[in-house]
């Protein structure tokens, strides 16, 4: 072995055991430690009980702060102004290009209330509403994610949503501009500077100073992401978030370094991050591998990126494009690039992705920031039944049903009988309350 030799895991579809390996690959459970379920009961308990203080008292010992009360917690409209407009150019001008791209990509989301008359003048529809207040949990600590309030507060700003709150914890009080201008773009109504499961408490049932909002959306910690769990039901969340994953499926044409950089790119973000390259070149593979080498020691996170490729990363050979399908499918991966000469063909068989990426041009990066489709995505296999962040989260939909008498005739007839058949026979007379003399 090289003193640059990576440590990432070569699978081959033709191995017997192909099966098992890459499910052990792929296994994730992030809100399982009963010790960090115990203490974010405790927290949020805390939190239920004594508001405002215990908001203060967690988040002074937990990000090294020493406020003593919620109004040094507190960002107004005229500090985020301040943020945005005190940007470098080259900033200010790309943070207003992406959430003027993100904003057009989910003005296009927003559904419509509709309804139609039947032939007896009945009338049926649905009624779309927007929730009163939603709350936006932006992460903090290790890095900063301008994009990130971006993406949750511009669909909840589109959707109609009267107040957005946010929160961001701010360890040692370093505020992060970028972070506060994205706000200000972004229409956010309140910033409070406080992270953890304490925010998500704080957020779920109000305090004296942080309004109750009616669903939590946004990244975190696994204190975040198990907070959320928690007080789901007394709110409504976005899902649980897992580390971030990017499949990568090439046809052997691409150039490796692109590819290698395409999987650094989701593994610097953590040492749990997955990354995966599937390909039905050996050599190609054989390559991106070599520029993987190449370029890791080049990296400003390459201890984070090594470890993420050694835990969690592969480089997997299959027979052809079907079973490069087969395997995407299996994944259901967060991001998908497909990295081949047809790629709208190829993605009509996927059916199991947060966002497809097509093209040997369309680098997902680009989906991080400002391509416009929003980056909170589903992970670890939940894109089965999960989608993209959008505005119809921040929206709800209400039936509408308006009889007219020969309608409710009509209907209470049908209601009666099978009313009768499951023994509920208040809620039979009540339909026969309307039958007229039909």
């Amino acid at each position: 072995m090289t003193d640059n030799a990576v440590n990432v895991a070569r699978l081959s579809t033709t191995q017997d055991d192909f099966g098992t390996r890459l499910t052990a690959l792929l296994a994730w459970e992030g809100v399982s430690d009963k010790q960090v379920a115990e203490r974010v009961e405790e927290i949020i308990d805390a939190v239920r009980s004594r508001g405002d203080a215990a908001v203060i008292e967690y988040t002074n010992r937990l990000d090294r702060m020493q406020a003593r009360d919620m109004s040094e917690l507190t960002l107004g409209a005229a500090r985020l102004r301040e943020a945005y407009e005190g940007l470098p150019d080259a900033q200010r001008e790309a943070l207003a290009h992406a959430a003027e791209r993100i904003r057009l990509y989910h003005q296009r989301q927003k559904p419509e209330s509709w309804q139609y008359t039947e032939a007896d003048g009945s009338v049926l529809g649905q009624k779309v509403t927007p929730l009163d207040r939603a709350g936006i949990y932006v992460p903090g600590g290790k890095a900063a994610y301008p994009s990130s309030v971006l993406m949750n507060a511009i669909p909840a700003h589109v959707a109609g949503v009267r107040e957005i709150v946010m929160v961001v914890p701010t360890p040692d009080g370093v505020l992060n501009d970028l972070v506060l201008a994205a706000a200000h773009l972004a229409g956010v109504d309140y910033v409070f500077t406080v992270g953890g499961a304490q925010a998500v408490a704080a957020l779920a049932y109000g305090t004296q100073s942080i309004p109750r909002v009616d669903k939590v959306v946004g990244p975190g910690n696994i204190y975040v992401a198990t907070a959320k769990r928690a007080v789901f039901g007394q709110v409504g969340i976005d899902m649980i978030a897992g580390p971030s994953e990017i499949l990568v499926v090439t046809d052997g044409e691409t150039d490796p370094e692109w590819l290698a950089m395409d999987l650094f790119s989701q593994a610097e973000h953590d040492e749990n991050a997955q990354a995966i390259l599937v390909g039905w070149d050996a050599a190609h593979l054989d390559a991106v591998h070599a520029a993987i080498e190449r370029l890791l020691p080049t990296m400003e996170r390459e201890s984070i990126i090594r470890e993420s490729l050694a835990s969690r990363g592969a480089l997997i050979q299959c027979r052809d494009r079907d079973e490069a399908l087969t395997i995407i499918n299996r994944i259901a991966p967060e991001h998908l690039e497909l990295s081949v000469g047809d790629p709208e063909a190829m993605a009509e068989g996927v059916r199991h992705a947060g966002a497809i990426f097509m093209g040997r041009y369309t680098a997902e990066v680009l989906g991080d920031y400002c391509a416009g489709p929003n980056h909170v995505l589903p992970t670890s296999g939940t894109a089965r039944f999960s989608s993209p962040l959008g505005v119809y989260d921040f929206q709800k939909r209400s039936s509408l049903i308006h009889c007219s008498p020969e309608g409710a005739a009509t209907l209470g007839r049908t209601a009666s009988v099978l009313a009768r058949g499951e023994s509920l026979t208040a809620h039979a007379r009540s339909a026969e309350n309307r039958l007229g003399d039909t």
